[in-house]
């Protein structure tokens, strides 16, 4: 995740950093990563990561923040009138697209939707759903972008755990359902 304004070395460490953490991630999971075998993975010193990072957790952050993009993506990749009974292609294809780091995504998004990555989720999806309700002008943006964004972060941390069991194409369609249907409950 590059800013317009960052440095272009920064940048190359941090996404060494972030891709030999994925990679130390393929073989094991996060508790039992350590600083010094993913800075030898990376190619550079335990100060340098340091430097970029106060711990593993938030390097793990980093390093999963394109998945709440693409789920945020995934979400609103369709225009016009909304077809309940078909997902946006994007939104299976998100799910499916989660399983070479399934483990990581689950050391960072506890049942329910908490977690790091689960925060960052929520706080995303409902900025981007508030947004677009209001630029709507649908009724509560606040209440349902809350509810929106709460849902699907509950129910894809429930899929990643074993708590729901479909498969990705099921799970997306059960959860489109489930959000047009909170976009669409009338409010007083």
């Amino acid at each position: 995740m590059t800013s317009p304004t960052e440095d272009p070395r920064t940048a190359r460490t941090r996404a060494k950093l972030r891709a030999a953490l994925l990679e130390e991630c393929a073989t094991r999971p996060l508790d039992e990563v350590g600083v010094a075998a993913l800075v030898r993975r990376a190619g550079v010193g335990r100060a340098t990561f340091y430097l970029h990072y106060p711990d593993l957790q938030a390097l793990a952050v980093d390093a999963c923040a394109d998945v709440v993009r693409e789920a945020v993506d995934a979400l609103h990749a369709w225009r016009g009138t909304p077809d309940p009974a078909v997902p946006p292609p994007a939104l299976p294809a998100f799910f499916t697209g989660l399983a070479p780091h399934a483990p990581l995504y689950r050391g960072l998004l506890r049942p329910g939707g908490g977690g790091p990555l689960g925060d960052l989720l929520h706080r995303e999806l409902r900025a981007y759903s508030r947004r677009e309700r209001e630029l709507a002008g649908a009724p509560e943006p606040d209440l349902v972008a809350s509810a929106v964004s709460a849902a699907f972060a509950g129910l894809l941390a429930d899929w990643l755990h074993g708590l729901i069991d479909a498969s990705p194409d099921r799970i997306a369609g059960r959860t489109w359902r489930l959000l047009i249907a909170l976009h669409r409950t009338p409010m007083p």
